[in-house]
């Protein structure tokens, strides 16, 4: 599967950063003049636009500059300019869509944060914002990108002092904010007093990415950095964004909790297991050893999914009194697994069984197991110990599984 990772956890984002990146690793500067030319067309626009390549802290990146003037008006003339653009272009349907979602959510966001709806919307209705959204989507469609999975990481914002229209207020601006409140996304930040950040980059990573902590594993096929403004202290001011193939197998991230106990009884930590997952813990294990002064302890390690985990977390705490868990993100690979029903046969009844079977990374049948509920029925009602029933279960569905290649 195609995949692009934007990270503006370097630097941050803006719209022209997101365009010169995608120019930079796609070479498709035509395209960008197309899209000038089709927001030139707008009635009182004026835009010039130029394609260069610059240095940012040492590192090359291409800067997609313009020269904009005129106004489009209030959200409903916004969208409609935008729709024009997009009609001119000839994108699809769904590329439209894509560039009205962000512009709606971008427009939304702003509206929002000032709380009217009769507001002037200054900078956001200038030619260079549908020069941005549009560009941005024209590319990914033109590359068939749309259909890439699109990763981004948490984005620098940075500080400064922004102009929300009707006077300055200390960075990041209220709307890249709203967009990350509203999209659940994190920030980050390195301590740059300029605005990193702004909102139109946002909204577009925000409708286009799904947020990662950590680059996802991929077979690298082309990188493309994409200037900001001006040079900043000590780091390049750039956005990455990395074009590759994921695995075949699913990758993944997990919460890993850990916390060690040296003063809580075996039977809270059994009681402990059932509530870490009731809480939404993916697995739980307890590990025995050794600590300080040679007291024994509990070593209780839990997994959990990154959006999931603090309810995880505040059950841990809850139930044993720690003062302390650790707390990281992993990166893992899932190979393929479903769930499928089977009649097998045990003492001349036919039963329907419940395995999770497990495939490799060609789709070959790897390993199945049955599921421990639909064991016990059996085994309780023939009378037999359940470590046999389960071995003949298993044993009569993945002869099944094989000659009949059920799925």
């Amino acid at each position: 599967m195609k995949a692009l990772v934007f990270d503006p956890s370097i630097a941050g984002v803006s719209g022209d950063m997101v365009l010169s990146a995608l120019v930079d690793l796609l070479g498709l500067e035509d395209q960008v003049y197309r899209v000038a030319e089709a927001v030139k067309g707008l009635e009182g626009c004026r835009i010039e636009v130029r394609v260069t390549e610059v240095r940012r802290a040492g590192l090359r990146a291409k800067r997609v500059e313009a020269e904009a003037s005129g106004h489009l008006g209030g959200p409903a003339k916004l969208r409609e300019a935008l729709l024009k653009v997009g009609w001119k272009l000839g994108l699809s349907r769904r590329a439209q869509e894509l560039a009205l979602r962000i512009l709606d959510d971008l427009v939304e966001a702003e509206l929002s944060v000032h709380g009217s709806r009769d507001l002037e919307l200054h900078e956001l209705a200038s030619p260079d914002t549908l020069l941005d959204i549009a560009g941005a989507v024209t590319l990914l469609e033109t590359s068939g990108l749309l259909d890439a999975h699109i990763y981004t990481t948490p984005p620098a914002l940075g500080g400064g002092r922004v102009n929300i229209g009707h006077g300055y207020v200390k960075g990041p601006a209220p709307a890249t904010l709203e967009l990350l409140r509203r999209h659940g996304l994190k920030y980050s930040q390195i301590g740059v007093d300029e605005e990193l950040s702004t909102p139109t980059g946002v909204a577009i990573l925000a409708n286009i990415a799904e947020e990662v902590d950590l680059l996802p594993p991929l077979k690298v096929e082309g990188v493309g950095y994409g200037a900001g403004l001006r040079e900043l202290p000590g780091i390049p001011n750039v956005l990455r964004v990395v074009k590759g193939v994921e695995a075949k197998a699913l990758a993944d991230r997990v919460a890993v909790l850990e916390t060690n106990l040296d003063d809580v009884p075996g039977e809270v930590i059994g009681f402990l297991v059932d509530r870490l997952m009731e809480a939404g813990a993916l697995d739980v294990v307890i590990l025995q050893g050794l600590g300080k002064k040679g007291r024994p302890q509990f070593v209780v390690k839990a997994l959990a999914k990154p959006e999931a985990y603090e309810e995880v977390l505040e059950r841990l705490v809850e139930e044993t009194g720690t003062l302390g868990v650790r707390v990281k993100m992993e990166p893992r690979v899932v190979l393929p697994r479903e769930e499928v029903k089977v009649d097998v046969e045990v003492g001349g009844v036919s039963y329907e069984v419940r395995f999770k079977v497990s495939r490799g990374l060609k789709g070959e049948l790897l390993n199945i197991k049955p599921e421990y509920e639909d064991v016990k029925r059996i085994a309780l009602r023939e009378r037999r110990p359940l470590r046999e029933v389960a071995e003949e279960v298993k044993r009569r569905a993945l002869s099944r599984l094989r000659d009949q290649q059920l799925p």
